[in-house]
């Protein structure tokens, strides 16, 4: 693995629990309009990019034919495997494996998705390409993130901050940058749904890892914010708490039959 693969593994191996139990990425509501936007039905196969600790996967499969999660970190994979179990879930698999290499045939999925985890990519549009490859003809590429603002120093202060809550964090994008990944790609412009990941600073503190003393750094960074919006995450007080709403879309494209190109896999 390249270092930056090693600094992601380390991270979400250490966050395993916290992340797998954190509201805002369980929330029902957000993986319901996940997997009602890109319009699953009962006959759809689907694959999750970097799929951490199962949660897309297992909602797609409670809709559709199957599922499949792939992630770089064992210890997600783990914590994935047991929500299955939870579940009563049978028709879904995991793999071991990166996104910008994926051990699939061209053409295999109906839908093929990665929620919250283009940030952490150096090169999302090697990521974004493995996805097209992987996807038949007439299915649908849903990429989910939190999206920066489109105020260059907003959304700098944005990235400064996570870069510290999270060492393998590489960049949130704006928005407008996210879609001209799928333009590139020959993907039509993509439809879009738009809400908050919502939390408090104590409780997203408590499942990050930043280096020692960069919490202190990151908790004036949300002071800061409480006066300007200084990083566009709607920061408020209340009561004693600190709290915060990522911005984040839901972005979904029809894969053009015209586009279909195979590319080379390892089995």
């Amino acid at each position: 693995m390249t270092s930056h693969s090693d600094a992601i593994v380390d991270q979400f191996t250490r966050q395993a629990d916290s992340f797998a139990n954190a509201p805002a990425i369980t929330d029902e509501r957000a993986l319901d309009l996940l997997v009602r936007s890109a319009g699953t039905t009962p006959g759809d196969v689907v694959l999750d990019v970097a799929c951490g600790p199962g949660l897309v996967v297992c909602a797609f499969a409670a809709q559709a034919s199957h599922a499949t999660g792939i992630d770089l970190t064992p210890a997600m994979l783990e914590r994935a495997q047991a929500l299955q179990e939870r579940m009563g879930l049978t028709n879904v698999s995991w793999r071991v494996g990166d996104g910008r290499a994926m051990p699939f045939p061209d053409r295999e999925f109906d839908i093929v998705c990665c929620r919250f985890a283009f940030h952490h990519f150096p090169e999302p549009n090697g990521v974004l390409t493995e996805m097209v490859r992987a996807c038949k003809p007439g299915g649908r590429i849903v990429v989910a993130d939190v999206v920066a603002s489109e105020d260059p120093a907003v959304a700098t202060r944005l990235n400064a901050m996570d870069s510290l809550r999270d060492p393998s964090h590489v960049r949130f994008m704006p928005e407008s940058e996210l879609r001209a990944l799928f333009h590139a790609e020959g993907l039509p412009e993509p439809a879009a749904q738009h809400y908050r990941l919502e939390g408090d600073l104590d409780a997203l503190l408590g499942r990050s890892f930043p280096n020692p003393g960069d919490d202190t750094t990151i908790r004036q960074l949300f002071e800061d914010s409480l006066t300007d919006d200084g990083m566009g995450m709607d920061v408020r007080r209340d009561g004693e708490l600190i709290r915060y709403g990522y911005p984040s879309a839901i972005l979904v494209a029809p894969v053009p039959v015209t586009l279909a190109r195979p590319r080379s896999f390892t089995a």
